[in-house]
């Protein structure tokens, strides 16, 4: 019988996989594993469960490695959902902790017991476990982490109730090495590449698998041998292509009808690392136009299998450009002009200039327009202003990889504790590019603690709020799906300057280009984050 407790083996087995920072917001439940709390491990508090997980979502995508999140049992389990919501569609490696009550009252279910811990996370996470014995909890972690990351990576949970933490353990954890990339089968591979190879005009459709596996040479590669159009797939939250490249097209649309249409004249197109399709308003239309024949690779089987349509290989989103890039046939120019969409992988288009009034607030597109010029080209953008997709993405196009972050899910709350976890990676890796974070007024309500978190690291990232005072995003469905005098669309009465102060950043409100360009300046080089308020003219932009 080993003298050394569950906690001292859980806490050297995290040290042996480089899990040595833990996000979380503490509980009573959770004060047993946190207790003695090793001088070699770094606590990133926040003041609420959704920003811990946001925060550790950002670190582990920029890391390209897991986190740990500990939160407080199933209070604090439910208020992290949205945002572990996100990190699932992510795809996102998080191992997610929460403490129960002590194992002798369970049956009894007491006060903020997690009465169905394996359950109540679903159907989020990959693998949701409460170890049976005390002694199964470091063998757990290390399940954890293998769930976490084989592909499709995401986030996993563990139940660990209060008083296993100082039982005696059984001996050290056992250490085991695994592997994050699933190989194509050739045969396929190889029936692909001889289909793409006889295509008339065949396009490339992308998504964010190929730039969490830092595929972006390997992308381009296959593009230019292809000489094929290149579009991001819809709503893709990480870019997969530099969207200055002459072969780039722009997004698709997330609708089946403008979809289809979109890519009318095609005879083959191939999606690599995202979904078929990532649809949200229902617009009637087939899903493919008529004589366009649709590949699919993805490394999730569930992708695969609710495809409404196409012919899938399973296989590592990387490792299929690679090998596809060795086997297609090359062409000298592509079938067709690139018809470029100048809003680049954005939904819908910038309001038109009409639009924009010269007197009053400024335009968001010209409110982007000075950011983009005033901050250093190698800024990590993050993005949760959907009323503004058009303007910043004609703005600020993409042009190096793991430069832009936004949120799979749609769900909001995720980009700000996000850019606290992305900034802290920055820091800690040397790479130490800034982070710009564009978060619209009313995404900002979600998760607005995570200013705390950025204020108490000292971490330099500009926020920009284009304050336009309306969910302008939802006046649009409005439009779309003609439901006029929808209640709560306005937001009046919002100081996001006091908002700044009063979690310890420093807040400004800019009204003209040369006061942006000012803010700008002095914002990467405060030891703090800077929160900066633009009013924006309100608009309604078009949903497709």
């Amino acid at each position: 019988m080993s003298a050394r407790t569950i906690r001292e083996v859980a806490f050297e087995l995290f040290r042996d996989l480089g899990l040595t920072t833990i996000f979380g917001n503490p509980g009573s439940t959770e004060e047993t594993f946190l207790k003695d709390f090793p001088k070699d491990f770094r606590y990133i508090q926040t003041l609420h469960e959704s920003s811990a997980v946001g925060a550790a979502d950002g670190f582990a995508q920029a890391n390209r490695r897991p986190a740990i999140v500990n939160v407080h049992t199933s209070a604090g389990l439910s208020n992290a959902m949205s945002n572990i919501l996100t990190a699932s569609q992510n795809k996102t490696p998080l191992i997610i902790t929460a403490g129960n009550q002590t194992r002798e009252m369970l049956l009894m279910e007491p006060w903020l017991t997690n009465v169905e811990p394996s359950l109540l996370p679903k159907p989020w996470v990959k693998w949701s476990y409460e170890p049976v014995r005390a002694e199964d909890v470091p063998a757990a972690f290390m399940r954890a982490y293998a769930m976490a990351m084989q592909p499709p990576a995401g986030p996993v949970f563990l139940s660990i109730p209060l008083d296993d933490w100082d039982k005696p353990a059984t001996g050290p954890a056992v250490v085991r090495s695994i592997t994050t990339r699933i190989a194509p089968d050739p045969d396929r591979i190889a029936e692909f590449a001889e289909i793409l190879s006889e295509a008339r005009n065949p396009a490339l459709i992308y998504g964010g698998a190929i730039a969490r596996g830092d595929g972006w040479q390997q992308a381009i590669a296959l593009a230019e041998k292809l000489q094929a159009h290149v579009y991001a797939a819809p709503a893709t939250e990480r870019p997969p292509f530099p969207e200055t490249h002459p072969l780039y097209s722009g997004g698709l649309p997330f609708a089946m009808g403008p979809l289809s249409k979109k890519l009318t004249g095609y005879d083959v197109a191939i999606v690599i690392g995202a979904p078929v399709f990532r649809y949200y308003p229902y617009v009637e239309g087939d899903y493919l136009p008529q004589g366009l024949r649709l590949l699919h690779i993805t490394d999730d089987p569930s992708e695969s299998a609710r495809a409404p349509v196409g012919d899938s290989l399973l296989g590592d989103a990387v490792l299929s450009l690679e090998l596809l890039e060795k086997r297609v046939q090359g062409r000298s120019a592509p079938a067709t002009a690139v018809v470029k969409q100048p809003h680049g992988p954005a939904p819908h288009p910038a309001a038109k200039a009409d639009e924009a009034s010269k007197e009053g607030p400024l335009s968001a597109l010209a409110l982007f327009e000075a950011l983009r010029a005033a901050t250093p080209p190698e800024t990590v953008l993050v993005e949760e202003s959907p009323s503004n997709l058009g303007e910043l993405h004609t703005a600020w196009p993409i042009e190096r990889p793991d430069s832009f972050y936004t949120f799979a899910s749609g769900s909001l709350g995720w980009n700000l504790p996000a850019s606290v976890g992305l900034a802290l990676a920055e820091r800690d890796s040397g790479r130490n590019r800034p982070v710009l974070a564009i978060i619209g007024d009313g995404s900002f309500q979600y998760s607005i603690q995570g200013l705390w978190t950025a204020a108490q690291h000292e971490l330099p990232i500009l926020f920009v709020v284009p304050r336009n005072g309306q969910y302008g995003i939802l006046k649009s469905f409005a439009v779309l799906e003609d439901t006029p005098g929808v209640p709560g669309l306005d937001l009046p009465g919002l100081d996001f300057v006091a908002l700044a102060k009063g979690y310890g950043a420093y807040g400004v409100r800019a009204e003209t280009v040369d006061e942006i360009r000012a803010v700008c300046e002095q914002a990467f080089a405060r030891k703090g984050p800077t929160v900066l308020e633009v009013p924006v003219l309100p608009t309604i932009p078009p949903l497709l």
